[in-house]
């Protein structure tokens, strides 16, 4: 089994360093970045990264990489709204199969009441997370544009970081795009995690402070807020 992983990591990583040269690989960034708002298979930051270490080698044109990852996102961020506002019953449907699943959707729904537009943003950087909030805002039916302001706010500041990422890394190992592409990726990962902990250790020091029938319904609250990132 790890095998059969270092295999296909191998194989991607060996498609990224041939293929994010080309100028049609701002459609791939494009595409991926789309797709993962709506269905989350391979993160949008994949290919972000990877244009922006192109344009770090000088292969690629930064400005279009950071256009093509935050278009490709700010549209398929209002597509999964959409589908949540023309298809609530399937969505909840579909929802209700797994009850995790729904409970995430029904938690998105109250954080976005509570939270505003700031949510979106945070929730950007959240790799799954992401899909469930934009879809939650349709169903909830947020306003469509104060929903597609703070989306562009949010797809803008994060292609900007996911690029940005790729471009220094691509720059101090511009012979080695392997290592500059799993340099960068490995400090975005990093980063979302330490944030995400650090935001878990103030909301358990937070419960400490409480007293305990003020500490329950705080935990019932950071449930809420926990997307499934």
């Amino acid at each position: 089994m790890v095998g059969i992983v270092a295999n296909i990591i191998t194989d991607f990583t060996a498609w990224i360093d041939e293929f994010s040269a080309n100028w049609w690989f701002l459609l791939v960034i494009f595409a991926v970045a789309l797709l993962d708002s709506v269905l989350p298979v391979v993160p949008g930051e994949t290919t972000v990264i990877a244009g922006g270490v192109a344009a770090g080698a000088g292969t690629q044109n930064l400005a279009l990489v950071i256009f093509a990852g935050a278009f490709g996102a700010f549209l398929g961020d209002n597509l999964a709204y959409w589908i949540g506002h023309h298809f609530e019953p399937r969505v909840r449907a579909w929802a209700a199969r797994k009850p995790n699943r729904a409970a995430r959707l029904d938690s998105a729904g109250r954080q976005i009441k509570k939270r505003g537009g700031m949510l979106l943003v945070t929730a950007r950087f959240i790799p799954g997370g992401r899909s469930i909030l934009t879809i939650s805002s349709g169903i909830t039916q947020q306003p469509r544009v104060w929903f597609a302001t703070w989306v562009a706010i949010a797809v803008t500041i994060w292609a900007t970081y996911a690029a940005g990422l790729g471009y220094l890394f691509g720059q101090a190992f511009e012979d080695n795009h392997t290592a500059a592409f799993w340099l960068a990726f490995g400090t975005a990962l990093s980063i979302t995690l330490l944030v995400e902990v650090i935001r878990w250790i103030k909301d358990r020091r937070a419960a400490g402070r409480m007293t305990p029938a003020v500490a329950v319904i705080a935990h019932a609250d950071d449930a809420d807020r926990t997307l499934g990132g």
